[in-house]
């Protein structure tokens, strides 16, 4: 199938791929593909969901990098001193940087408490008020996207900066990423439209009252804004020249350690990104409606795609392996 086609069969498509709005592929260090559909532009950013995830794994490693966070075996209450702990709650105390990290920190309860967290003043806050629990640190995967919320915490309190700020600086201009916004409304209605409306957004990330980022989703990013994040982890941190985070870091993000279940596609997780297959160099930072940067090592390209709200659509690295590679060759 060429590009025409491809084109084509995306714009036609009923399925899986009726929400795809951008993909842009980059190999070999040029763009090879760059191609739009739903009436969006190259660079319209869009909420690209859990990727943000994969983003925020990046920027605590540049944090480490600059020595403001020790290491990932830095306890988390070491960065709230003024955290006010809940009378009989231990467990908060043995939580990790890496807990939250590799998605093994523990929490109160059977589900994430989205009202109670997203309604109040301070989301960090309300989300450790969610951590710990009776059973203890039990290395078990709990996927948290709220648990995620207390890693901007963690950077805002280390680097003693806004964390729109330090990822702007950091990570998005020296990427030629356009520099983001603060979102700056987080009523119910707004949330909701966020997550819902299918038009263009602005460079802007979704944030709480205390205008600390939302660091589990939120982050809004072209195809071609994801495609540049990838081609920086396919080249070990470097980008243009210039090291933007460790080589070291990089791989520390990309190790797995842990082999996921059947729902997420038995796939393995490192620092908030997935590693398909055992035997392949091959990443992926993902979020709901097939939102994702596909790393692929062995081939030398980087993928972004971005789509709007569509449920039950989380992973499309085999439909980049069987329908985008070949059209990029």
């Amino acid at each position: 199938m060429n590009q025409e086609k491809f084109h084509s069969y995306v714009s036609q498509s009923k399925g899986n791929e009726s929400n795809i709005c951008q993909i842009y592929a980059i190999k070999d260090g040029k763009t090879v593909y760059d191609d739009s559909w739903r009436g969006f532009k190259s660079t319209d950013p869009i909420n690209v969901n859990s990727v943000t995830k994969g983003v925020m794994a990046i920027l605590a490693g540049i944090a480490i990098d600059k020595g403001c966070i020790k290491s990932v075996d830095e306890k988390v209450m070491d960065f709230f001193p003024d955290y006010q702990v809940k009378r009989g709650e231990k467990t908060i105390y043995d939580v990790t940087v890496k807990h939250l990290l590799t998605m093994t920190a523990p929490y109160k309860g059977k589900s994430e408490p989205w009202k109670k967290v997203c309604t109040s003043d301070d989301w960090t806050k309300a989300a450790l008020d969610f951590l710990g629990g009776r059973n203890g640190i039990t290395g078990e995967f709990r996927y948290a996207t709220l648990g995620i919320q207390i890693l901007a915490g963690i950077i805002e309190r280390a680097t003693d900066e806004k964390c729109i700020d330090f990822a702007n600086k950091n990570l998005f201009i020296p990427l030629g990423i356009p520099e983001h916004m603060l979102h700056g409304d987080s009523s119910k209605e707004d949330q909701f439209d966020f997550f819902m409306n299918k038009g263009p957004r602005k460079n802007e990330w979704y944030s709480d009252p205390k205008d600390t980022v939302t660091a589990g989703w939120g982050l809004c990013a072209s195809g071609k804004d994801l495609a540049l994040i990838g081609e920086m982890v396919l080249n070990d941190g470097m980008f243009d020249g210039k090291q933007i985070v460790s080589k070291d870091w990089i791989k520390q993000m990309t190790t797995p350690y842990i082999k996921l279940g059947r729902m997420f596609g038995n796939m393995d997780y490192g620092y908030l990104w997935y590693k398909p297959y055992e035997d392949r160099e091959v990443y992926a930072a993902i979020g709901d409606s097939g939102n994702i940067i596909y790393v692929n090592k062995e081939k030398n390209v980087s993928v972004g795609i971005t789509g709007t709200f569509k449920p039950r659509i989380f992973d499309r690295v085999e439909f980049i392996e069987s329908k985008v590679l070949p059209v990029l060759e």
